[in-house]
């Protein structure tokens, strides 16, 4: 990574403002899941490390809807980082403006302080000139640390780096080397295994990796749109007309490369208490039915070639693994990533599903790396600059 972090800076008696990843599930004001907020913390700490001024941190929550919304305050996360940090944590009741200037003010030296949640203004999502420079004016430095927000070009992501000396933190200096290096310079075989709902979300990464991998893995409702493709009957199954010729360029192009179930578990209805039965994909899917699973052959094949690779990046599950009969072919895939990571491999986990996937069969600390960002991931595996990063310093 060729940008600088908070190592290459001087932040001692700087006011500090850090655009973090909060953007966590909440009950009512309790967070739910602290994931993110563990995250952040070995940059938190790093940069009070140093001394410095006041350490202001921003980020977003949700998607509020032009305006404040109670539902969305991130006055949550603060009793949760004031704990991992061991510190009082302020709360600032605006991220811009007299309220938040105010807040900043009245920090004790080496303070920290959250900003109430960016998107309460609608100038964040247009990277809004006059927002990114109110922010600018709380800190005399930023930090990005948010990997999981920076394919956005906001004001807090963007814009404000524009206005400050603008350096990564730990954490996104993390994810941007396991990513990076495994596009870039990956140990071989180099297998990637892509799942998830539409193939219409994935082209430019399929495309992406073609080039790259040495084996792509195809599961989850994207590959009934390549079924469909080849003139197999689908039946009820999830399939994309709209890219059925995008479908077959791909198969075209793949060269052997792109491997697609052999079998499925189909079901009767999208319910958790439907009739099941296990296919083989060449037979077609009965009308009624439709495929929710990779099945017991496709499993089969697919831990084989997981069981040779040397670089392991895997974005999406293999089916409706939120319901446990359709659980199994993701399951068995992250177990078999877990097995290889521990023979030597390295592995990446893409952020969204597929991190809820592994932490859901308890693996989480048995692969290399799980990334924070679903939507950031899977743009720098298409291959796309992310806004958030271009804007930082070069070393």
């Amino acid at each position: 990574m060729n940008k600088k972090t908070i190592r290459d800076i001087d932040l001692k008696g700087k006011r500090v403002l850090v655009r973090v990843d909060f953007n966590v599930p909440l009950e009512g004001d309790q967070v739910t899941d602290d994931t993110r907020i563990t995250a952040a913390v070995p940059t938190l700490k790093a940069i009070l490390d140093q001394k410095p001024k006041a350490v202001i941190l921003m980020s977003h929550l949700g998607r509020p809807k032009g305006g404040p919304d109670p539902k969305y305050s991130l006055r949550a996360v603060v009793p949760v980082l004031s704990r991992y940090l061991g510190m009082p944590v302020a709360f600032a009741e605006d991220c811009i403006g007299p309220a938040a200037e105010a807040a900043v003010s009245a920090l004790p030296e080496g303070g920290v302080l959250m900003l109430e949640n960016t998107r309460f203004h609608p100038e964040e999502e247009k990277n809004g000139e006059e927002m990114a420079q109110q922010l600018a004016r709380l800190g005399d430095v930023y930090v990005n640390d948010a990997f999981g927000s920076a394919h956005r070009a906001h004001a807090s992501t963007e814009g404000v780096a524009r206005h400050l000396p603008a350096v990564a933190g730990l954490l996104m200096e993390k994810e941007i080397e396991f990513l990076g290096s495994a596009l870039e310079s990956p140990q071989r075989p180099f297998v990637a295994i892509l799942g998830g709902a539409k193939v219409s979300d994935k082209i430019g990464v399929i495309r992406n990796l073609l080039g790259k991998a040495d084996h792509v893995l195809i599961g989850g409702g994207m590959a009934n749109t390549f079924f469909k493709a080849q003139g197999i009957a689908v039946g009820d199954s999830l399939a994309e007309d709209g890219v059925l010729d995008t479908a077959r360029e791909i198969l075209g192009l793949a060269g052997g490369k792109l491997l697609l179930p052999v079998d499925g578990v189909i079901a009767d209805a999208f319910a958790e208490d439907a009739q099941t039965r296990v296919i083989p994909i060449r037979d077609g899917v009965p009308p009624g039915w439709r495929i929710l699973d990779i099945g017991p052959e496709t499993v089969k094949t697919y831990q084989g070639v997981i069981e040779g690779a040397l670089t392991i990046v895997w974005n999406g599950p293999m089916g409706v693994f939120e319901m446990k009969p359709f659980a199994q072919g993701t399951l068995a895939v992250a177990q078999a990533v877990a097995d290889r990571t521990q023979q030597g491999a390295v592995s990446i986990i893409g952020g969204g599903d597929s991190a809820a996937a592994i932490n859901q069969a308890g693996l989480d600390n048995r692969v290399t790396h799980v990334s924070t960002g679903g939507g950031a991931s899977l743009e720098m595996l298409e291959g796309l600059v992310l806004p958030g990063l271009a804007a930082l310093d070069d070393k």
